[in-house]
């Protein structure tokens, strides 16, 4: 396996290793810590609706960490339409550090010192590229 010298792109390439589909323990964290986005998500087709979710920002989180080749321009996107769902700012950003936990629960021992820097910068720099979307 060839490692990318991004440790955002090493810590999902590490989950991939270890775990075939993030979905549940992604959104399993999520309801924990946020319990009012359970709500946020109908009951029927939930399932397809929370794996392509996920898939489209593992993809936009990527591009932002890496090359920025266009899909980060997503978030751009998913900033303006839940903020007309209602919801909070704050909650679409906490979606990017329930990623990160999640990933950083997963790799255990493997969640080095370059990989936290790297996501403390990314969440921060999501956060401020959000912040200019309003």
């Amino acid at each position: 396996m060839n490692v990318s010298p991004n440790p955002i792109e090493q810590s999902f390439e590490r989950a991939a290793l270890r775990c075939a589909d993030l979905t549940p323990l992604v959104y399993q964290r999520l309801f924990t810590e946020h319990p009012e986005t359970r709500a946020m998500f109908r009951s029927q087709g939930s399932e397809l609706v929370k794996g392509s979710m996920l898939a489209l920002t593992i993809e936009a989180i990527l591009d932002f960490a890496g090359e920025r080749r266009g899909h980060f321009r997503l978030i751009a996107c998913e900033v303006t339409s839940h903020d007309a769902y209602g919801t909070p700012r704050e909650l679409f950003i906490a979606f990017f550090a329930v990623i990160r936990d999640t990933l950083r629960e997963l790799l255990g021992a493997e969640w080095t010192p370059d990989i936290v820097r790297a996501w403390d910068a990314l969440l921060v720099d999501i956060d401020t590229y959000a912040a200019a979307q309003a």
